[in-house]
C-alpha cells in the first residue's frame, strides 16, 4: 500500500472517529473532552495495527470503525488511571478485535475433515502482539511529531527530512538540495546551525506528543512510555524541558 494511500485513510479514518466520538457524548461524558481526544489520537495507531494483520485497507478500515463503535458503547468509564494507563486499555480491546476476527474467518472457511485449518499468520502470540501495537503506536507518535515541525517550522522539517532520509549528503549538498527545492537561500553553516536547532525542536514537540497521549502525564510516565516505545534515548534533555516547564 502506497504512503500517500495510508495517509489519505488515516486523515479520513481521524475525522470518521471525531464524529463517531461527538456522536455518542451524552451530557456527563461532555465535561470531559479529553477523553474523546485521547480516543482519536489513537486512530491511526488502531489502522496501522489492524492493517499489519489484516493486510487488507478495506476490512482494515471496517474493523476501525467496528473498533470504535464497540469502544464507545462500552463507555470510557472502563478506562482510568487505576485500571492502567489509557494505551494499554486501547491496545487490549484492539488486540481482541484482531483475534476475534481471525477466529471468524477460520470459522467461515469450514474445512473438511482431512484439512488443517491454518492459523491467520496476521493474528501472532500475545507479546508478538503487545509488541506490533507499540510499534504502530511509535509510528503514528512519529508522524504526529513531524506534521507538527512543518506546521510549526517548515524550514526545519526542510532540513531535517534530507538529513535522515540522505544522512550521507554534506551541508553543502543539503544547502545546495534546499536552495532547489524551496528556492531560498541556504549556506553551509546556516545548514549546521539549524539543523541543530531543528534536532532540539524535533525533541520538544516528540515529547509533548507523548504526553498529550497520557490521561495524566507526569516526569515518570512519561519516561515510562518513551522507553517502550525506544524513543527515550533521542529526547532525555527534552524531557527534563518539559519537566521544568510543567512544574
Amino acid at each position: 500500500m502506497k504512503p500517500d494511500d495510508v495517509s489519505q485513510r488515516l486523515s479520513r479514518i481521524s475525522t470518521q472517529w471525531s464524529m463517531v466520538v461527538q456522536a455518542h457524548l451524552d451530557d456527563t461524558e461532555q465535561v470531559q473532552p479529553s477523553r474523546a481526544e485521547l480516543v482519536q489520537r489513537y486512530s491511526g495507531a488502531v489502522y496501522r495495527y489492524l492493517l499489519a494483520v489484516v493486510r487488507d485497507p478495506d476490512v482494515a478500515e471496517e474493523l476501525c470503525q467496528e473498533f470504535i463503535l464497540k469502544f464507545l458503547q462500552g463507555g470510557f468509564h472502563r478506562a482510568s488511571p487505576e485500571r492502567g494507563r489509557f494505551r494499554d486499555y486501547i491496545k487490549s480491546s484492539v488486540i481482541n478485535l484482531a483475534r476475534d476476527h481471525g477466529r471468524k474467518q477460520l470459522h467461515a472457511l469450514k474445512p473438511l475433515p482431512d484439512q488443517i485449518a491454518e492459523p491467520n499468520a496476521g493474528i501472532q502470540g500475545s507479546q508478538d502482539s503487545d509488541d506490533s501495537f507499540a510499534l504502530a503506536w511509535r509510528e503514528e507518535v512519529m508522524d504526529r511529531t513531524w506534521n507538527s515541525l512543518l506546521q510549526q517550522r517548515p524550514a526545519y522539517h526542510a532540513l531535517l527530512r534530507v538529513r535522515v532520509d540522505c544522512p550521507q549528503l554534506s551541508s553543502r549538498e543539503i544547502a545546495d538540495r534546499y536552495v532547489a527545492e524551496q528556492s531560498k537561500p541556504m549556506t553551509s553553516a546556516n545548514v549546521r546551525k539549524t539543523l541543530q536547532r531543528a534536532h532540539i525542536k524535533f525533541a520538544d514537540l516528540l515529547v509533548e506528543e507523548v504526553a498529550t497521549s497520557l490521561e495524566q502525564p507526569d516526569v515518570r510516565l512519561l519516561n515510562l512510555e518513551l522507553s517502550e516505545l525506544d524513543l527515550l534515548k533521542y529526547c532525555r534533555s527534552a524531557v527534563r524541558r518539559w519537566e521544568t516547564k510543567n512544574k
